[in-house]
């Protein structure tokens, strides 16, 4: 099985989050990776998932997610034509400071707070160079993580709302919010 990004734009309402998630649970597909926020519109959504299926599959699940009430567009995510990116925030103990210091710099993340006994340092990066930090802090003691889920853009001008919407014929991002919300 391989690894697939997955864009899904989505009116800004309550349960849209849950009646998505519930999708891939009730067909026992496991998301990797589930990233939720704001677009540049107050009115939509995009979430960003990950999943690890095959072609057909993956074709299947987006058809199934794209039917849904609420969703206004689905897109695979390509590696090579998207910029992907997680957030990592790790604690780890203080004892060694100098070289913690220095694997900081070596993969361009940042200190962001820090006491005698901990610091909190935070990078921003691809999936493989946070796993290759966390690597390399695990021998200083980490105490605690936290890692966002995977988001992604396409490179270059191309952006999914527009492709979208004017797919659509929607003149304007105002009339998505007076559509009917028919499962709420």
């Amino acid at each position: 099985m391989s690894k697939h990004t997955i864009a899904v734009l989505v009116e800004n309402s309550p349960g849209v989050l849950a009646r998505v998630a519930s999708l891939f649970s009730r067909r026992a597909y496991n998301i990797d990776s589930l990233a939720v926020g704001p677009t540049e519109n107050p009115d939509l959504s995009r979430m960003t998932i990950v999943i690890n299926v095959e072609g057909h599959v993956l074709d299947q699940v987006m058809a199934q997610v794209y039917k849904l009430v609420n969703v206004i567009a689905v897109s695979e995510m390509p590696t090579d034509s998207t910029v992907h990116r997680e957030l990592l925030l790790v604690k780890v103990a203080a004892a060694k400071m100098d070289e913690i210091l220095a694997i900081v710099a070596r993969y361009e993340a940042k200190v962001v707070d820090e006491d005698d006994e901990v610091m909190t340092i935070e990078c921003t990066a691809e999936s493989v160079h946070i796993e290759a930090l966390l690597k390399a802090l695990t021998p200083y003691g980490i105490k605690e993580l936290v890692q966002s889920g995977l988001v992604a853009l396409e490179r270059g001008t191309a952006a999914l709302s527009d492709r979208t919407l004017s797919a659509q014929g929607i003149s304007t991002l105002h009339e998505i919010s007076t559509q009917a919300d028919y499962q709420n």
